[in-house]
């Protein structure tokens, strides 16, 4: 037996027990939101009685593959109803589980878009450090090569994360988790002149406890930042769809490729699953087959 309790009622409630039991992320909060309104919408629901069934369930997904999602969107979707059924037989609001034997889509079916060394280097001197704001970018890029930040965390970072003398940078990453990522001696160096002069230069006497500021004094968001990122892409002709996730993938392929072991970039990344970064096993296998066939006498 279903509640007969309205739908539209049960949303902010769940989304309300994800922001403070659970204490998901606001950028969680909004995909879920998206994710269940779509999913209403469709369905057409009006109370939980009207709840649809397994094969109902994998019409939607259907629908959402036929409407050119991704296979790891349509994933994401799968997770959120899951999540949200859960809380419903939690609270006594659904007695059955419809979603227990739909699986997800195969994922990665498209390799993750990654950039070459010579790639990474026009991007990072793309900005012009002579201006603060050029400071500033280079800083930013240079960081998210040196750790392969998410464009929150980075955006989100505040000065005192900024641990010079150990050469680290203190995260909060999804789930609210913290976590210490080493960065290099060329991003501690532009972030030591971006702080030291351009950060000032910009909130021009003003005060603001975040790492990475605008001209007008209030934090980076990362919607400005995937348009400069986009803008020194296309400046130096890298990738046309260029953005922050591109150099996250570089990050991670790079470092494996020079030897890194998968349970360290896992944590760097802040992966909270190693299955998330064996992504880029298919990276390495994929780069293995093109080397062998562009170089070996018997390829």
């Amino acid at each position: 037996m279903c509640s007969a309790a309205p739908y539209a009622d049960q949303i902010p409630a769940y989304l309300d027990f994800c922001r403070v039991e659970k204490g998901l992320a606001a950028n969680s909060l909004e995909a879920y939101g998206r994710d269940l309104a779509r999913f209403s919408s469709s369905c057409k629901l009006q109370t939980i009685k009207d709840f649809p069934d397994p094969d109902a369930l994998r019409r939607y997904l259907d629908s959402l593959s036929a409407a050119g999602l991704e296979s790891r969107s349509i994933a994401r979707h799968l997770t959120t109803l899951r999540n949200f059924v859960a809380y419903l037989l939690r609270e006594g609001i659904l007695q059955q589980d419809p979603t227990a034997f739909l699986s997800l889509p195969k994922q990665w079916q498209n390799l993750p878009k990654y950039l070459s060394h010579k790639e990474i280097d026009q991007l990072l001197e793309a900005p012009d450090a002579a201006r603060p704001r050029g400071a500033r970018d280079r800083a930013m890029l240079q960081l998210l090569y040196a750790s392969g930040l998410r464009v929150t965390e980075l955006c989100e970072l505040q000065l005192s994360d900024f641990m010079e003398d150990m050469g680290v940078v203190r995260v909060l990453g999804k789930g609210g988790k913290q976590r210490l990522v080493p960065v290099g001696r060329p991003a501690v160096a532009a972030l030591r002149n971006y702080r030291d002069g351009a950060r000032l230069a910009l909130l021009r006497g003003r005060s603001s406890r975040y790492l990475f500021v605008t001209a007008r004094g209030t934090c980076m968001t990362r919607q400005a930042f995937w348009k400069l990122l986009a803008a020194y892409g296309k400046k130096v002709g890298v990738f046309r769809h260029l953005t922050p996730h591109v150099v996250r993938h570089s990050f991670a392929t790079h470092l494996l490729e020079g030897g890194a072991d998968l349970r360290s970039v896992q944590t760097m990344l802040g992966h909270a699953d190693i299955s998330t970064t064996q992504i880029y096993t298919h990276v390495m296998r994929s780069r293995l087959r093109k080397t062998l066939d562009e170089h070996h006498p018997r390829a």
